[in-house]
């Protein structure tokens, strides 16, 4: 327990100087190091040819976040179907079936990493560092920028009546920002610096960074029938400071940080679950420098840490110490280093946030302990990853405030501009896509033994599939390791489900606030919402259950539910 509260303690005290300085970055103003900055970003913007001073309306911002994405799937899905004929492969890696790399590239390109593949045995060294690396740096700072943005938009003013834009819709004259300077800018001056630290940190307990190829052993048991062994190698450390801190969690190894290699110590065990929480903390801070609004800021902290704090009690005390936690059917996959406690901890940390990674296999979690992460997913709110999250929360904030004001009787405002018809529909939209998407695919899916592929046939079957889906989704990237995911029918649908949980998701929020920027700001009065009040909280906290928790109750129920039930009886 001291372990456990030391690192959340840790983790939001360096995420506060951290989103100080990442609100600095994202305003956008001088700083402190521009000129060492300027001789990357420069190029950068040269490169791009784009001026990182003109500002875009929402709907610029957001071509040129689909633009950016489609010109790196294509690169990224090259590199993966020719890597045996690339450099750095020592080890001789064949290029990825085409479905493989399909769902990788697209898993890598929505900040998911979720892996039908196994890292050591089917990436080279050139595609783990520039691919699937190089796309963990850059693809949490898209979600920063989109959140951003829309924060801007939200905060911003009416326009005005300019009139070389009179012509114009009102919510197209609404400035919030320029997309690449965003992503540069957050790119070069924060996430870089913060990977490289991390990375020395990770080597110096051990975690290899190499680029030569791995030493061959002899198994010291003989009826392993094998007479050598090749230890494979590699920058692994650089890639676990990335998939960390950037909400990432694809592992250099299949077995992710579970793996002795990728997460030798109990200090580079620390260092990870820290990593995995100091960026999502950190941007909720940012939110109180960046928009002046330290209430609003504290508003969302107090919701996240009190989700936060229920959620990793629960997972811990189901995982370690309720009635089946013991049993020896779910052993098998448990990292036994960390121990329960600390394998609760990391299972319940990396789905608040859209990190994914494991230091044990969630397939082996008590059942009941394996639901918590699923309804963390469901949220994805507590904490959230890099920008999705707090733009996720945003959409319940907006929801909260449509449904308040149709309580009290008021029509519903946020910082005075009414929350009408067209902003409903398009929230509406979001709270359907969820059920809708993960329901029909694991629906789907559970009726076609053939293409199902679960390692067990009764309740359990039924969390393997949904987890997967609602994994997708999220944007997690974790998963039931029981199934057997490496398939054409897992790597097209989930596909689907992550194109579908990531760009709606970054894309409607930006809307809607581009929307509510438009209107006329109304003076507040006495009969004024408050959003900033421990009340609102309460209703935030409850209308986030009943869009999750109580929407998803039917699966829950057939699943881990059913599991824990049936194995309580034996």
């Amino acid at each position: 327990m001291t372990e456990i509260l030391l690192i959340l303690l840790a983790s939001i005290v360096l995420a506060f100087p951290l989103g100080l300085y990442l609100a600095r970055v994202m305003r956008g103003g001088p700083m402190r190091g521009d000129a060492l900055f300027a001789l990357l970003e420069k190029p950068l913007y040269a490169l791009l040819g784009v001026n990182p001073a003109r500002g875009m309306s929402w709907r610029g911002y957001v071509a040129a976040f689909l633009l950016s994405n489609v010109v790196i799937a294509v690169l990224v899905q090259t590199v993966f179907m020719t890597q045996a004929w690339l450099p750095f492969n020592p080890d001789q890696i064949p290029n990825m079936r085409w479905d493989t790399a399909l769902h990788t590239m697209v898993s890598f390109l929505t900040n998911t990493n979720q892996q039908h593949y196994s890292g050591q045995a089917q990436l080279s060294y050139f595609a783990q560092m520039t691919a699937i690396t190089g796309l963990q740096v850059v693809t949490p700072m898209m979600g920063l920028a989109l959140v951003v943005a829309t924060l801007r938009a939200l905060f911003g003013k009416a326009p005005e009546g300019d009139a070389a834009e009179a012509d114009l819709p009102a919510d197209r004259r609404i400035d919030v920002g320029n997309y690449y300077a965003d992503v540069v800018r957050s790119c070069v001056r924060f996430m870089l610096p913060l990977c490289l630290l991390w990375a020395v940190l990770l080597t110096s307990q051990g975690v290899p960074s190499t680029l030569a190829g791995g030493p061959t052993a002899t198994p010291i048991d003989a009826a392993a029938g094998m007479d050598a062994q090749k230890l494979p190698l590699g920058p692994v450390a650089a890639m676990v400071a990335a998939k960390q801190l950037g909400t990432n969690g694809g592992g250099w190894y299949g077995p992710n940080s579970a793996m002795p290699l990728e997460n030798p110590t109990p200090l580079s065990n620390a260092l990870e679950l820290i990593g995995i929480l100091l960026i999502p903390i950190a941007v909720v801070f940012m939110l109180g420098a960046f928009t002046g609004r330290k209430r609003l800021a504290a508003l969302v902290f107090g919701c996240m840490l009190a989700m936060s704090s229920l959620s990793i009690a629960a997972t811990v005390w189901l995982e370690g110490h309720s009635a089946t936690a013991a049993s020896p059917l779910l052993m098998e996959g448990k990292e036994v280093r960390f121990g329960a406690d600390g394998t609760g901890l990391w299972a319940a940390v990396t789905t608040q946030v859209s990190n994914g990674s494991v230091n044990g296999m969630h397939d082996s979690l008590s059942p009941l302990a394996g639901a918590v992460p699923m309804i963390n997913m469901l949220v994805n709110a507590i904490w959230g990853g890099i920008g999705c999250g707090l733009q996720q929360f945003i959409v319940y904030l907006l929801l909260g405030v449509f449904l308040a004001g149709l309580m009290t009787g008021r029509t519903p405002e946020l910082l005075g501009r009414k929350l009408e018809t067209p902003q409903v529909r398009l929230l509406a939209l979001l709270v359907l896509l969820q059920p809708i998407t993960i329901l029909a695919f694991t629906a789907f899916t559970l009726a076609i033994p053939s293409i199902t592929g679960t390692s067990n046939p009764g309740f359990h079957g039924v969390s393997q599939v949904f987890y997967e889906y609602v994994s997708a989704f999220a944007n997690n990237g974790s998963g039931f390791e029981g199934l057997g995911d490496a398939t054409v029918w897992w790597n097209l649908s989930c596909t689907v489900v992550l194109l579908l949980g990531r760009y709606p998701v970054l894309v409607i929020p930006l809307i809607v606030c581009a929307q509510l920027a438009a209107k006329r700001r109304a003076p507040e009065s006495a009969g004024t919402l408050q959003i900033e009040t421990p009340t609102f909280a309460l209703t935030l906290i409850a209308l986030i259950a009943i869009l999750t928790v109580l929407q998803f109750m039917p699966a829950l129920v057939l699943g881990p539910v059913a599991d824990h039930l049936s194995l309580a009886s034996r």
